[in-house]
């Protein structure tokens, strides 16, 4: 037997057929019911354009005939589409930038009346720090007629008389000489650093240095020759009192001392209606209204039925050094927020009736995506070391004391002390003025971050307020009203006009301005604006925006169909290559293509002849004329 090699059939013939069976297939798929769906994508688009809702998509089929037309709509269809699609991002993009509008309400009620704290403007020579205060006054006496040749009368001279020599021998406090009072020309600084810029290289400046623990130095310098000294004073007085505790340094009896007549609401006062604080440079402080417990509340507007004060405004007992005005400082707030007298408020005059008329404004923030502001402050990353609630002051002074705790191993006097913390005191803590000064130019440049992460609440209530003056008393009562006042409260009015003071606090009408915030740009106003737009560019409805949604989810499942079938039909197109056979002879193989060639695929028949059986087959006729058979 013999084998007989077949050609091979041709690679044009098999796709032929292949596809012819897919097309089979898929007709057997369609009549069977099985799958519904558009063969290709000019079949997809022409279902679309010819019974879609949407403006101009009709004209993409019908003028299919007339290209220039096709064309002109053609282009006209997608550029609408784009300007649609470009008002659609405006709408986005004013969407999420959040807006709000501004809404003026004016309300009308009886209002309850506002804390509101009154300081003596100047704090007190208090008997625990009075030695230590003698003895500063006695250093800056001294310093004074150094570098001014100013010889400075001092009160209550129960001291040891100073000399008059100007290089006389001192007494000084030796916390006091290692930051001294200095005087000179601005170009002998030039290799010490200062903390203003030079004005002019030959004017006079005056300051004190402040040195680190590491001997780095700088000049804390100032043009005025009051403020330096007040600077200087203030630096040392604070030292002072971070070595006496706030309760050793106040003493109840002093309200009457300084307050010698209040009603409110033509009513007398009592101790249940104030409390009391001690403020390192206004000195007593009186808070009335704070309990929350018992808040007065304004029955009619007008100055009859608001808070009326008489005040002591002399200055015996103040400290000149540290103050350099007269009168009272008073300051309006809400109940529950502490009162910075620095940020809100303002002098009382000795011997004028000061009348302060008020109105209760409400300001009310969304808060959220709308404005950054807080709630109650406990996403605000700083801790609040008042025991109040939460305002942006707060916030701030909080900021400021714990970076001040952090750096500078101490806290600083004005503010609340951090647990864990002590007050910066140069006996116990040497550099604490330099760290202190370096800090706050930082702070005062929010290098700190502190005006940063300190946001505005988003409910606060803030009270406008309108003042007006008058002589008080006038020159015809003065004389009988300064004898009753010094009869009531058993204390000499020596200065008369120039020891008192009278205010007036009160609310100008009932109603009060609430300023709120209201989304200018909702949910519902986007969708309205987005269906105005799709009306002009298109006049079409939702329904027709499904449309065009439903064309491309279409259009992805033809996609994803279309793939599949041609992955099928290339998976066809090459079959896997037979098992290699060890068993093969070799008389049946082709021999082995070179390395790189491509692969032929043959196909091989084996013929192999049938063996001859004779006596199957009819024999001839023999010679003999007879049929025979093997």
């Amino acid at each position: 037997g013999g084998s007989v090699k077949t050609g091979k059939m041709p690679e044009g013939e098999k796709m032929r057929q292949c596809k012819q069976e897919e097309e089979q297939q898929q007709k057997e798929e369609e009549r069977e019911g099985l799958i519904e769906f558009y063969s290709s994508y000019q079949e997809l688009f022409q279902f679309f354009c010819s019974n879609t809702t949407i403006h101009g998509a009709i004209r993409l089929v019908c003028s299919k005939k007339n290209k220039m037309k096709t064309a002109f709509w053609s282009v006209l269809f997608f550029l609408t589409f784009g300007l649609m699609y470009w008002q659609f991002g405006i709408l986005y993009r004013e969407y999420f930038s959040y807006p709000v509008n501004l809404n003026l309400n004016l309300n009308s009620d009886r209002l309850t009346f506002p804390a509101v704290t009154l300081c003596t403007l100047n704090p007190y020579r208090y008997s625990a720090i009075r030695e230590q205060l003698d003895r500063l006054d006695q250093i800056t006496h001294q310093t004074l007629l150094d570098l001014y040749d100013y010889n400075m009368s001092l009160p209550r001279s129960n001291w040891s008389i100073l000399s008059t020599q100007r290089r006389s021998s001192r007494s000084l406090l030796h916390h006091v000489q290692r930051h001294p009072l200095r005087r000179q020309k601005r170009e002998n600084l030039v290799n010490l650093p200062e903390n203003s810029p030079s004005v002019d290289k030959n004017d006079w400046k005056i300051g004190f240095v402040l040195c680190s623990e590491n001997n780095d130095c700088f000049h804390q310098a100032y043009s005025s020759g009051v403020d330096a000294v007040r600077e200087w004073y203030s630096f040392h007085y604070i030292n002072i009192l971070a070595q006496v505790p706030d309760a050793k340094a106040l003493d109840e009896s002093d309200f009457e001392n300084f307050i010698y007549a209040c009603r409110f609401n033509e009513a007398t006062c009592d101790k249940a209606n104030y409390t009391h604080f001690h403020h390192p440079l206004y000195g007593n402080c009186y808070t009335f209204n704070d309990n929350s417990s018992s808040l007065w509340t304004s029955s009619l507007p007008g100055i009859n039925n608001g808070l009326s004060l008489v005040v002591r405004t002399e200055q015996n007992d103040f400290i000149p050094l540290l103050s350099t005005v007269t009168g009272a400082r008073v300051m309006v707030h809400d109940q529950n927020e502490p009162a910075f007298m620095d940020d809100g408020g303002f002098n009382v005059r000795p011997g004028i009736e000061t009348s302060i008329s008020m109105r209760k404004e409400m300001t009310v923030r969304l808060g959220g995506s709308y404005s950054d502001c807080t709630e109650d402050g406990s996403d605000v990353p700083v801790q609040n070391l008042y025991s109040s609630r939460y305002t942006e002051q707060v916030c701030i002074r909080s900021c400021f004391q714990l970076n001040m705790v952090e750096r500078c191993g101490c806290a600083y006097y004005f503010y609340p002390l951090p647990d864990g913390a002590e007050y910066c005191d140069y006996t116990k803590h040497t550099a604490w003025g330099y760290c202190y000064y370096k800090l706050l130019a930082e702070f005062k440049a929010d290098v700190l971050g502190c005006f940063h992460k300190c946001r505005k609440p988003c409910k606060m209530t803030e009270y406008q307020l309108s003042a007006g003056y008058s002589r008080w008393p006038s020159a015809v009562s003065e004389d009988w009203v300064f004898y009753m006042l010094s009869q009531q409260n058993k204390y000499n009015i020596t200065s008369k006009r120039n020891g008192v003071a009278k205010v007036n606090i009160f609310f100008e009408e009932w109603n009060y301005k609430t300023n709120g915030e209201s989304p200018a740009f909702t949910v519902v106003t986007l969708l309205s604006q987005l269906g105005n737009q799709w009306s002009l560019w298109f006049g079409s409805s939702v329904l027709s925006v499904m449309e065009l949604a439903e064309l491309v989810l279409d259009f992805i499942a033809i996609t994803f169909i279309l793939t599949f079938r041609w992955f099928r039909s290339r998976q066809k197109l090459s079959p896997p290559a037979p098992p290699p056979n060890s068993q093969d002879n070799a008389a049946f193989q082709d021999e082995a293509p070179a390395l790189g060639a491509p692969h032929r695929f043959t196909v091989e028949a084996v013929v192999t002849t049938l063996p001859s059986y004779n006596s199957l087959e009819p024999r001839g006729p023999s010679r003999d004329g007879e049929v025979g058979h093997e």
